[in-house]
Protein backbone atom coordinates (compact mmCIF):
# COMPACT_ATOMS: atom_id res chain seq x y z
CA UNK A 1 0.00 0.00 0.00
CA UNK A 2 2.88 2.21 0.60
CA UNK A 3 3.94 1.45 -2.77
CA UNK A 4 1.24 2.69 -4.18
CA UNK A 5 0.95 5.94 -2.26
CA UNK A 6 4.21 6.67 -3.34
CA UNK A 7 3.63 6.20 -7.26
CA UNK A 8 0.28 8.54 -6.88
CA UNK A 9 3.00 11.19 -5.09
CA UNK A 10 5.19 10.60 -7.96
CA UNK A 11 3.29 12.92 -11.11
CA UNK A 12 0.24 14.51 -11.60
CA UNK A 13 -0.30 11.34 -14.04
CA UNK A 14 0.46 8.71 -12.01
CA UNK A 15 -2.06 10.24 -9.62
CA UNK A 16 -4.60 10.67 -12.10
CA UNK A 17 -3.92 6.98 -13.14
CA UNK A 18 -4.71 5.68 -9.94
CA UNK A 19 -7.89 8.40 -9.49
CA UNK A 20 -9.64 7.23 -12.35
CA UNK A 21 -8.83 3.55 -12.81
CA UNK A 22 -10.41 3.32 -9.16
CA UNK A 23 -13.13 5.27 -9.80
CA UNK A 24 -14.62 2.56 -12.58
CA UNK A 25 -14.91 -0.08 -10.36
CA UNK A 26 -17.23 -1.02 -7.79
CA UNK A 27 -14.29 -3.29 -5.68
CA UNK A 28 -11.37 -0.33 -5.76
CA UNK A 29 -13.37 2.84 -5.75
CA UNK A 30 -11.90 3.61 -2.29
CA UNK A 31 -8.44 3.64 -3.57
CA UNK A 32 -9.35 5.90 -5.85
CA UNK A 33 -11.46 7.73 -3.16
CA UNK A 34 -8.12 7.48 -0.60
CA UNK A 35 -5.81 8.52 -3.93
CA UNK A 36 -7.93 11.67 -4.39
CA UNK A 37 -7.76 12.43 -1.03
CA UNK A 38 -3.52 11.80 -0.18
CA UNK A 39 -3.16 14.32 -3.23
CA UNK A 40 -5.78 17.10 -1.98
CA UNK A 41 -3.77 16.97 2.05
CA UNK A 42 -0.58 17.37 0.50
CA UNK A 43 -0.50 19.50 -2.40
CA UNK A 44 -3.92 21.46 -1.80
CA UNK A 45 -7.63 21.23 -2.45
CA UNK A 46 -7.18 22.66 -6.27
CA UNK A 47 -4.99 19.20 -6.99
CA UNK A 48 -7.67 16.86 -5.05
CA UNK A 49 -10.42 18.45 -6.87
CA UNK A 50 -9.06 19.10 -10.08
CA UNK A 51 -8.45 14.65 -9.71
CA UNK A 52 -12.30 14.39 -8.43
CA UNK A 53 -13.38 15.96 -11.93
CA UNK A 54 -11.90 13.17 -13.65
CA UNK A 55 -12.72 10.67 -11.86
CA UNK A 56 -16.33 11.89 -11.45
CA UNK A 57 -16.83 10.28 -15.36
CA UNK A 58 -16.18 7.21 -14.80
CA UNK A 59 -18.01 6.72 -11.42
CA UNK A 60 -20.87 8.37 -13.45
CA UNK A 61 -20.29 5.61 -16.15
CA UNK A 62 -20.54 2.94 -13.18
CA UNK A 63 -23.86 5.10 -12.00
CA UNK A 64 -25.37 4.77 -15.87
CA UNK A 65 -24.58 1.00 -16.23
CA UNK A 66 -25.79 0.15 -12.90
CA UNK A 67 -27.61 2.49 -10.92
CA UNK A 68 -24.88 1.98 -7.90
CA UNK A 69 -24.29 5.18 -6.93
CA UNK A 70 -21.47 4.40 -4.27
CA UNK A 71 -18.58 4.85 -5.94
CA UNK A 72 -19.39 8.49 -7.14
CA UNK A 73 -20.81 9.19 -3.42
CA UNK A 74 -17.44 8.02 -1.63
CA UNK A 75 -15.48 10.14 -3.87
CA UNK A 76 -17.29 12.95 -3.15
CA UNK A 77 -17.89 12.62 0.33
CA UNK A 78 -14.02 11.23 0.79
CA UNK A 79 -12.74 14.80 -1.13
CA UNK A 80 -14.74 16.68 1.15
CA UNK A 81 -13.38 15.40 3.98
CA UNK A 82 -9.53 16.31 3.01
CA UNK A 83 -10.12 19.26 1.43
CA UNK A 84 -11.72 20.08 5.43
CA UNK A 85 -8.80 18.70 6.96
CA UNK A 86 -5.85 20.28 4.26
CA UNK A 87 -7.74 23.70 5.39
CA UNK A 88 -8.09 23.14 9.22
CA UNK A 89 -5.55 21.11 10.00
CA UNK A 90 -7.80 19.30 12.50
CA UNK A 91 -8.82 15.48 12.34
CA UNK A 92 -11.84 15.72 14.50
CA UNK A 93 -13.14 18.44 12.43
CA UNK A 94 -12.69 16.29 8.95
CA UNK A 95 -14.39 13.39 10.75
CA UNK A 96 -17.10 15.68 12.11
CA UNK A 97 -17.48 16.55 8.45
CA UNK A 98 -18.76 12.75 7.74
CA UNK A 99 -21.91 13.99 9.55
CA UNK A 100 -23.33 16.38 6.59
CA UNK A 101 -21.79 13.81 4.06
CA UNK A 102 -23.57 11.33 5.08
CA UNK A 103 -27.03 13.07 5.83
CA UNK A 104 -26.30 14.78 2.50
CA UNK A 105 -25.96 11.00 0.85
CA UNK A 106 -29.33 10.01 2.24
CA UNK A 107 -31.08 13.04 1.71
CA UNK A 108 -29.67 12.41 -2.38
CA UNK A 109 -30.50 8.83 -2.66
CA UNK A 110 -34.08 9.62 -0.87
CA UNK A 111 -35.04 12.43 -3.43
CA UNK A 112 -33.03 10.97 -7.08
CA UNK A 113 -32.24 7.06 -6.15
CA UNK A 114 -36.10 5.84 -6.25
CA UNK A 115 -34.83 2.86 -8.87
CA UNK A 116 -32.00 2.08 -6.50
CA UNK A 117 -34.11 2.30 -3.19
CA UNK A 118 -36.52 0.05 -5.15
CA UNK A 119 -33.88 -2.31 -5.82
CA UNK A 120 -32.67 -2.78 -2.27
CA UNK A 121 -35.89 -3.19 -0.68
CA UNK A 122 -36.78 -5.48 -3.22
CA UNK A 123 -33.63 -7.50 -2.33
CA UNK A 124 -34.77 -7.35 1.54
CA UNK A 125 -38.23 -8.69 1.14
CA UNK A 126 -36.79 -11.63 -0.78
CA UNK A 127 -34.36 -12.53 1.62
CA UNK A 128 -36.40 -12.00 4.58
CA UNK A 129 -38.99 -14.24 2.57
CA UNK A 130 -36.77 -17.00 2.51
CA UNK A 131 -35.75 -16.59 5.74
CA UNK A 132 -39.33 -16.76 6.89
CA UNK A 133 -40.16 -20.13 4.56
CA UNK A 134 -36.97 -21.93 5.66
CA UNK A 135 -37.95 -21.06 9.61
CA UNK A 136 -41.52 -22.49 8.78
CA UNK A 137 -39.93 -25.52 6.92
CA UNK A 138 -37.86 -26.10 10.10
CA UNK A 139 -41.47 -26.48 12.02
CA UNK A 140 -40.51 -23.04 13.70
CA UNK A 141 -43.19 -20.40 14.73
CA UNK A 142 -43.10 -17.23 12.24
CA UNK A 143 -43.86 -14.14 12.81
CA UNK A 144 -43.20 -11.74 9.69
CA UNK A 145 -39.80 -9.94 10.17
CA UNK A 146 -40.52 -6.17 9.51
CA UNK A 147 -39.33 -4.79 6.05
CA UNK A 148 -36.91 -1.95 5.74
CA UNK A 149 -38.33 0.86 4.14
CA UNK A 150 -37.28 3.57 1.17
CA UNK A 151 -36.12 5.87 4.35
CA UNK A 152 -34.72 3.30 5.87
CA UNK A 153 -32.66 2.42 3.19
CA UNK A 154 -31.74 6.03 2.02
CA UNK A 155 -30.38 6.12 5.95
CA UNK A 156 -28.20 2.87 5.34
CA UNK A 157 -26.79 4.29 2.64
CA UNK A 158 -25.70 7.36 3.88
CA UNK A 159 -24.36 5.89 7.24
CA UNK A 160 -22.62 4.04 5.11
CA UNK A 161 -21.11 6.57 2.56
CA UNK A 162 -20.20 8.49 5.46
CA UNK A 163 -18.28 5.67 7.66
CA UNK A 164 -16.45 4.50 4.42
CA UNK A 165 -15.25 8.50 3.36
CA UNK A 166 -13.68 8.54 6.83
CA UNK A 167 -12.29 5.12 6.77
CA UNK A 168 -10.72 6.06 3.22
CA UNK A 169 -9.53 9.68 4.49
CA UNK A 170 -7.74 7.83 7.40
CA UNK A 171 -5.96 5.42 5.20
CA UNK A 172 -4.90 8.70 3.03
CA UNK A 173 -3.72 10.44 6.10
CA UNK A 174 -1.90 7.29 7.21
CA UNK A 175 -0.53 7.06 3.55
CA UNK A 176 0.79 11.07 3.90
CA UNK A 177 1.75 10.13 7.58
CA UNK A 178 3.86 6.74 6.21
CA UNK A 179 5.67 8.88 3.22
CA UNK A 180 6.83 12.43 4.89
CA UNK A 181 6.01 12.06 8.58
CA UNK A 182 6.30 8.44 10.02
CA UNK A 183 4.51 7.74 12.98
CA UNK A 184 2.14 11.15 12.78
CA UNK A 185 -1.31 9.17 11.75
CA UNK A 186 -0.92 7.16 15.14
CA UNK A 187 -0.48 10.21 17.63
CA UNK A 188 -3.43 11.88 15.64
CA UNK A 189 -5.61 9.30 15.63
CA UNK A 190 -4.94 8.22 19.45
CA UNK A 191 -5.47 11.90 20.59
CA UNK A 192 -9.08 12.08 18.48
CA UNK A 193 -11.03 13.40 20.73
CA UNK A 194 -14.63 16.19 21.08
CA UNK A 195 -15.38 18.27 23.65
CA UNK A 196 -18.15 17.85 26.05
CA UNK A 197 -20.35 20.52 24.06
CA UNK A 198 -19.52 18.54 20.76
CA UNK A 199 -20.42 15.44 22.00
CA UNK A 200 -23.51 16.48 23.86
CA UNK A 201 -25.01 17.92 20.63
CA UNK A 202 -24.68 14.58 18.58
CA UNK A 203 -26.03 12.66 21.08
CA UNK A 204 -28.97 14.66 21.55
CA UNK A 205 -29.07 14.72 17.69
CA UNK A 206 -28.97 11.01 17.91
CA UNK A 207 -31.56 10.53 20.45
CA UNK A 208 -34.25 13.13 18.64
CA UNK A 209 -33.68 10.70 15.56
CA UNK A 210 -34.00 7.57 17.17
CA UNK A 211 -37.27 9.42 19.33
CA UNK A 212 -38.74 9.84 15.54
CA UNK A 213 -39.02 6.05 14.90
CA UNK A 214 -38.03 3.07 13.75
CA UNK A 215 -37.71 4.03 10.28
CA UNK A 216 -34.84 6.90 11.38
CA UNK A 217 -32.29 4.96 13.60
CA UNK A 218 -29.97 4.38 10.87
CA UNK A 219 -29.81 8.39 10.07
CA UNK A 220 -28.97 8.82 14.12
CA UNK A 221 -26.32 6.33 12.99
CA UNK A 222 -24.90 9.01 10.92
CA UNK A 223 -24.62 11.30 13.68
CA UNK A 224 -22.61 9.27 16.25
CA UNK A 225 -19.82 8.59 13.38
CA UNK A 226 -17.49 11.45 14.86
CA UNK A 227 -18.07 9.42 18.29
CA UNK A 228 -17.58 6.07 16.64
CA UNK A 229 -14.10 6.75 15.69
CA UNK A 230 -13.16 9.04 18.78
CA UNK A 231 -14.38 5.77 20.98
CA UNK A 232 -12.29 3.87 17.91
CA UNK A 233 -8.84 6.14 18.83
CA UNK A 234 -9.22 5.84 22.59
CA UNK A 235 -9.34 2.08 22.32
CA UNK A 236 -6.00 2.33 20.12
CA UNK A 237 -4.70 4.76 23.04
CA UNK A 238 -5.68 2.22 25.65
CA UNK A 239 -3.97 -0.45 24.08
CA UNK A 240 -0.82 1.67 23.55
CA UNK A 241 -0.70 2.47 27.28
CA UNK A 242 -0.77 -1.08 28.30
CA UNK A 243 1.63 -2.44 25.87
CA UNK A 244 -1.08 -4.86 24.52
CA UNK A 245 -0.25 -6.96 21.14
CA UNK A 246 -2.13 -6.33 18.40
CA UNK A 247 -3.90 -9.48 18.66
CA UNK A 248 -6.10 -7.88 21.35
CA UNK A 249 -7.19 -5.06 17.82
CA UNK A 250 -7.66 -7.51 15.72
CA UNK A 251 -10.39 -9.39 17.80
CA UNK A 252 -12.03 -6.52 19.16
CA UNK A 253 -12.76 -5.35 15.11
CA UNK A 254 -14.31 -8.39 14.63
CA UNK A 255 -16.49 -8.25 17.77
CA UNK A 256 -16.74 -4.46 16.42
CA UNK A 257 -17.93 -5.38 12.77
CA UNK A 258 -20.54 -8.29 13.65
CA UNK A 259 -22.02 -6.84 17.17
CA UNK A 260 -23.82 -3.55 17.37
CA UNK A 261 -23.44 -4.15 21.06
CA UNK A 262 -19.97 -3.19 20.26
CA UNK A 263 -21.02 -0.25 18.48
CA UNK A 264 -22.72 1.44 21.45
CA UNK A 265 -20.46 0.60 23.78
CA UNK A 266 -17.58 2.48 21.24
CA UNK A 267 -19.46 5.26 21.25
CA UNK A 268 -20.53 5.57 25.10
CA UNK A 269 -16.54 5.36 25.81
CA UNK A 270 -16.20 8.34 23.51
CA UNK A 271 -19.19 10.02 24.99
CA UNK A 272 -17.63 9.27 28.65
CA UNK A 273 -14.40 10.35 27.27
CA UNK A 274 -15.11 13.59 26.80
CA UNK A 275 -16.29 14.59 30.07
CA UNK A 276 -13.65 12.46 32.12
CA UNK A 277 -10.57 13.03 29.49
CA UNK A 278 -9.05 9.83 30.08
CA UNK A 279 -6.77 10.34 27.68
CA UNK A 280 -5.33 13.78 29.02
CA UNK A 281 -5.18 12.12 31.93
CA UNK A 282 -2.85 9.61 31.06
CA UNK A 283 -0.18 12.31 29.51
CA UNK A 284 1.66 10.30 27.04
CA UNK A 285 1.76 10.49 23.40
CA UNK A 286 -2.14 10.72 23.05
CA UNK A 287 -1.91 15.04 23.28
CA UNK A 288 -2.12 16.84 19.98
CA UNK A 289 1.28 18.52 20.41
CA UNK A 290 4.30 17.58 17.98
CA UNK A 291 4.21 17.61 14.30
CA UNK A 292 0.94 17.22 12.47
CA UNK A 293 1.70 15.45 9.02
CA UNK A 294 0.78 18.38 7.03
CA UNK A 295 3.76 18.96 4.79
CA UNK A 296 3.19 20.55 2.13
CA UNK A 297 5.03 21.13 -1.20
Amino acid sequence: MIGLARFVMRGRLQALLVAVAGAGSLLFSWISAAAIALVAMRRGPGAGLWLLMWAVFPAAAVLAMTGDSGPLSLLVGTTVLAVVLRVSVSLPLAVLAAVPVGLATGALTLALGGPLLDQVVAFFDQFLTSVEQQMAANGQAVTALPRPTPLQVAGMLGAANGLLSVVCLLLARWWQAALYNPGGFGVEFRALYYPPAAAAAMLLGALALVGMGLEYRPWAVIVTLPLMFAGLGLLHAWVRRRGRGRGLLVGFYLAWMLFDLVKLAVVGLALADSWLRWRQRWGDDTDESGNDGHSRD
